[in-house]
Order: structure tokens, then sequence, then C-alpha cells
């Protein structure tokens, strides 16, 4: 399936990686996954125990020993702690890694990326999108999500609201954001009215940080219906129905760069979209959908 409603090609594989499914366990880029299982079992210990150690999710430390996710800074520095006798090794060998032909750039998880952007351009169709739900709005979109347990429900909840802390809490540097909202995302009910209100609301507090610059997307046809993208400066992050991916091949980022534009020209400017998405606060927070009271209206 194409990323995008319009026909969009995308270089075979070039520039992309969803998962190190390719690499895994092979080679250069599978050395620092055989590190993590290597002092792990020399402990004695599970991915339980490590992860209680780390501070970091089990289940995700698991993938990345497996190659099937590229580590970030954070978890190397989190292993560097707990694996002392190593004397740094994970954090040099992730940082000079980079720099090596045989590592692929995409080895570089997207929070590395998106840490380092200048500017950081977000849409998504439909949703209100991770970078700026409330909790209550997140924790509805995941509940309806298939096989979610409690477990994954506490993990994804703090991955999304660490997300938005390094983003748009950053002290040092903080980046330009520009987030695009669906028009029909605050019409669309997830959850209840109130988390519905709750949620504009908090795209009305997001809207006022100074770096950031929020627009509505009118709801009409346009080109990105199939998929919501992230572009930090040369590299962009494509949600898929399965899995998401890290592009960094130039065209493409260049391809995403301009269908973002275009979405741009066509939102409501950014006094209006606030004004719009205050005047639909007001209706969620009366306890029904401005879908509901419109049609009322029309057949008055």
């Amino acid at each position: 399936m194409n990323i995008f409603a319009q026909s969009v090609t995308f270089p075979a594989n070039r520039g992309m990686i969803p998962a190190m499914t390719g690499m895994a366990g092979n080679g250069v880029a599978g050395h620092f996954a055989r590190q993590i299982k290597k002092e792990r079992l020399a402990h004695g210990w599970s991915l339980a125990e490590l992860g209680r150690r780390t501070g970091l999710d089990p289940a995700h430390l698991g993938r990345v020993e497996s190659s099937h996710r590229p580590p970030t800074e954070a978890i190397a520095a989190a292993l560097d702690t707990v694996f002392p006798e190593r004397r740094g090794w994970f954090t040099d060998w992730l940082s000079e890694s980079r720099e090596w032909a045989e590592i692929p750039a995409t080895f570089r998880s997207w929070p590395d990326y998106e840490d380092r952007a200048a500017t950081i351009r977000t849409w998504n169709p439909g949703i209100i999108g991770g970078l700026v739900q409330c909790e209550e709005y997140a924790r509805a979109l995941i509940a309806v999500q298939p096989g979610v347990t409690a477990e994954i429900m506490a993990a994804r909840l703090a991955a999304r609201a660490e997300r938005q802390r390094r983003v748009l809490e950053r002290q040092d540097s903080p980046p330009s954001v520009w987030i695009i909202v669906d028009e029909m995302a605050l019409y669309r009910e997830v959850g209840t009215p109130a988390v519905m209100a709750a949620q504009l609301r908090h795209l009305a507090e997001v809207s006022a940080r100074p770096q950031v610059t929020l627009t509505v997307m009118r709801a009409i046809a346009h080109a990105a219906n199939a998929s919501g993208f992230v572009l930090a400066d040369d590299a962009a992050w494509c949600e898929h129905l399965a899995a998401g991916g890290v592009y960094t091949e130039p065209q493409t980022v260049s391809m995403l760069a301009q269908r973002f534009d275009s979405l741009r020209a066509e939102c409501y400017r950014a006094s209006e979209s606030l004004a719009m998405i205050d005047r639909t606060t007001e209706i969620w927070a009366s306890g029904v959908s401005p879908l509901t009271r419109m049609a009322t209206a029309a057949s008055a």
C-alpha cells in the first residue's frame, strides 16, 4: 500500500528501516545487540531484571537485544551505568558507529534524529498526533487497539509523555515545531466528550508555546490522507498500518517536505485555527458531539 492517497514511489528500501530485520544478528550492526545479551547473561539477569536495573522497558530491551530495534543514546547510557566494568563501551560504540560505512544511517533510532533537529514538522490524518495528545486522549486511542494489556498501555503512555518532554520542553536549543491538525480530528470522538474537551484545551495550551506553530488543515481533498509523518531536519518518520519507518534518503525527505508545504498552504491561519479549536472545545464541554449539534441545527 502506498503511504499516500496519490501514487508515491519510494526508492526500494533505500534510506528506510521500519525495523532492523535485515541486520538482525548479522555483521557490525548486530554487535551492539550481542554485547547486551553477553553482559546480561554473564550477570545472570533476565530481561525483566535488566529492565528493572536500567529503568527501561524489558520488552523494548528485548527488541534491541534481538536486533529488531536500534538502540538509542539513552539505552546506551543506561547500559553503561549497570555494566560499569565495560567503561562506557556502549555509549562510545554507538557514537563511533555513526561514522562507519558498514552501519546504515538508519541504525539510529528516531528519537536520536528528533532530539537533534532544529525544525520539526508533523501531520496526522484523522486523529490528533502523539506529540500533542493529552493523557486521556492517548489512553482512549491505545485502548481500542487489539491485544493491549495494562503493561503495554502504561509503556506506551510513558513513551508518549517522554517524547513530548524531549521535544516540547527541550531547554538546549529547542526546536521550531509546526503542527498541522486535521480538521476532522476535532470532530472525531475519542473516548468521551469530556476527553475531547480536555484534548482540545491541551492543543490550545501547546499552541501558546513560543516555538510552536499550530494550524488546522481544512476538511478538503489533499495528498496525505493515508499516512501521518514527522519531518526532523534531514530525516522523516512515516506511519503505516502495521509499523512505522525512518526515511533518510534525500529525495524521499524532500518529497515529504513538499507534501507538508502543500498541506500548510491549505490550512487555516494560526489565529483562525485557535478560534476554531476554542469553539469546538465549548461544544464538546457541553457534553455533545459537534457533529450531533450540526445535524440537529440542520434539521431544525
